[in-house]
């Protein structure tokens, strides 16, 4: 690099004094990349040329440009740089993302990809918060993933509120989505409680959005024949069966002395729409329950799922029960429980929702926990964040899953040569992110992003990022963890636009982890290795 310095500085002296104009002068000062102290005067060649000679010693002397890529001056920011603090250890897949509170998880699977939307309890800040007050709760987080260890954050839909999609709604809980083709063209449904007093959907082309409301009110008001004795109209569930046929389940509540039959529970078909009732609102005999309905059609069986009450029944306070149809509107036999209450797994006894998917053959169930919240904050404050593990599954019944910290295992590796998401992670350290549907990862000094589970082939010689950076910054790349060995070291150069920017990188081959960590504010785009 120096040597070229030094021959275009030749070449543009001779220039000069051939021509010493100013045009010329502004020429060399561009060339050189304004590293030069004063401007040339007209026709003092001279004064130019001794710049242009010395560009490369001032190449050299000036530590604060750091528009020079010399990999010394990166090792020395990073050398001894503060980590922003992570909560998730690296051998843990749970919870799945650690930067959001994401609760009430309700999941869809869509063309090899699991999309999960939950319930925004807000950003997981170092700060120690008040107490969670659900009633504020007007946004729902988005997140996917296709191996169920690295997680695409999607950023937050504002639904309800002033500013949301559905303005008439008050509040954005506990949603749940489904897909379905409708005159040739893939639609998606987002259907969430305001509160505990009405159903809303929401619409879209994409599963990411953007989202419209289609109706303008709710789609199950309080004024729905056939709801009288739900105590909490909210907790949707919704089921696409094999012909197309859709059906929404929602309810909740114990009447007083109820406990063992509380009559709170609903299920309709809905139209071919997806987004109006067709046919009556049936009732649900949910034994001991409380809220939080699940639907599944696994084979020709109907499996509907909730949580129990915490009156001490048979069933175990606040678990999740299920039982079995041949009808998707029932009547329902009881079969058993298949997950405990958070409590028996993370010391965190707390509501429990949840929901169940089959994906690649297996059966999952996504849940939260106030795990994070507890680390965080050394207490409960009513923070929940989203975790999955396998539901066992034998002769048609469900087993019993268990919560756990190491979650499942990844089902795929990530290419390293397919462009992949910088805001699809597994571990992070201060990260927050910009956008809804396409998301930038961003950055400040000392935070890092981990992507699990990487296959780089026989080697990756370099790495290419696209990035814009307020000012000049540094990222450093590493292996098996944010402080692990550098295999690069990324230049960033100021930008207001997203821009490319590669380096050489070392050590990248096999399968293995990777960790981005920054000197300074950048916000990433994406990433791929070449």
């Amino acid at each position: 690099m120096k040597k070229l310095y030094k021959v275009l500085a030749v070449l543009l002296s001779c220039l000069l004094c051939a021509c010493a104009s100013n045009k010329a002068g502004a020429d060399i000062n561009k060339v050189a990349g304004d590293n030069s102290s004063s401007q040339a005067s007209d026709g003092d060649s001279t004064e130019v040329s001794a710049q242009a000679e010395s560009l490369e010693n001032t190449y050299e002397e000036d530590e604060n440009n750091m528009t020079v890529t010399d990999v010394s001056k990166a090792e020395e920011l990073f050398e001894n740089l503060e980590l922003t603090k992570g909560y998730k250890d690296i051998t843990d897949h749970n919870p799945c993302m650690t930067q959001r509170f994401s609760a009430d998880p309700g999941v869809m699977v869509y063309n090899d990809r699991v999309y999960v939307y939950a319930t925004n309890d807000g950003m997981a800040m170092d700060n120690k918060p008040s107490k969670n007050e659900y009633g504020n709760i007007r946004t729902i987080n988005m997140m996917s993933s296709k191996d169920l260890v690295n997680w695409e954050d999607h950023g937050a839909i504002m639904v309800a509120g002033g500013s949301g999609v559905a303005s008439w709604a008050g509040n954005s809980w506990a949603p749940c989505a489904c897909h379905k083709v409708i005159d040739g063209k893939e639609k998606f449904f987002l259907y969430f409680a305001n509160s505990g007093n009405g159903i809303g959907v929401l619409t879209a082309d994409s599963p990411t959005g953007p989202w419209e409301d289609p109706l303008g009110q709710a789609l199950v008001p309080r004024d729905t024949p056939g709801i009288e004795g739900v105590i909490w109209l909210f907790d949707p569930a919704v089921l696409v069966d094999d012909d197309g046929t859709g059906y929404l389940y929602f309810g909740g509540g114990v009447p007083e002395g109820k406990a063992e039959a509380p009559e709170s529970f609903r299920a309709v078909k809905l139209a071919d729409d997806m987004i109006h009732l067709d046919g009556e609102v049936v009732k649900i005999d949910v034994p001991w329950g409380f809220e939080d309905s699940g639907i599944n059609k696994i084979g020709d069986t109907y499996y509907y799922s909730y949580c129990t009450n915490w009156s001490g029944g048979p069933y175990g306070n606040a678990r999740i029960g299920y039982m079995t149809s041949k009808s998707p509107l029932g009547p329902f036999t009881y079969q058993g429980t298949c997950f405990n209450n958070p409590g028996d797994f993370f010391g965190t006894t707390g509501n429990n929702h949840h929901t169940i998917i089959t994906f690649n053959d297996q059966q999952y169930i996504f849940y939260h926990a106030e795990y994070l919240n507890k680390k965080m904050y050394g207490e409960m404050l009513g923070y929940r964040t989203t975790h999955v593990d396998k539901l066992p599954m034998e002769d048609g019944l469900f087993g019993d899953a268990k919560g756990t910290l190491e979650g499942v295992e990844q089902l795929c590796s990530v290419d390293a040569y397919s462009i992949s998401r910088a805001s699809a992670l597994a571990w992070q350290g201060g990260a927050s992110f910009e956008g809804s549907g396409d998301t930038l990862l961003k950055l400040s000094k000392g935070d890092w992003a981990g992507v699990s589970g990487v296959d780089f082939g026989s080697g990756a010689a370099t790495i290419k990022l696209t990035v814009k950076a307020p000012e000049d910054t540094w990222i450093r790349v590493t292996t098996e963890s944010a402080d692990g060995e550098a295999v690069a070291y990324v230049f960033v150069p100021s930008s207001s636009d997203l821009i490319e920017v590669t380096a050489e990188a070392s050590g990248l081959e096999g399968v293995q982890n990777l960790f981005f960590t920054a000197a300074g504010d950048v916000s990433i785009d994406s990433w791929v290795c070449e």
